[in-house]
């Protein structure tokens, strides 16, 4: 990946992602497809400037929806769950 912003899309705030930063201070991105874990660690620590820990990392499948007689497909994305080292914050979920 040239850009550390092309790996990291978005961050995950859901309830789930909630609890594991109050009690594991693990953070959730969506990623970019073909990221691997090291180049996920190292956009986490550019952009945020934490240490991490430990990457996580799940393809999830998209689902398949119907609108009426119309199918569709979601589309199918990766996930990051990123472990900081103790101590160490990222202010934008707090």
């Amino acid at each position: 990946m040239s850009n550390h912003y092309d790996v990291i899309k978005r961050p995950m705030v859901t309830e789930k992602s909630s609890i594991q930063k109050e009690l594991y201070n693990q953070v959730s991105f969506e990623v970019d497809r073909s990221a691997n874990r090291i180049e996920i660690k190292r956009a986490v620590e550019k952009i945020f400037d934490v240490r991490v820990a430990n990457v996580c990392t799940m393809q999830i499948k998209g689902k398949v929806k119907r609108r009426g007689k119309i199918l569709g497909k979601r589309r199918d994305w990766k996930k990051a769950i990123v472990k900081l080292m103790p101590g160490e914050r990222i202010k934008f979920f707090d």
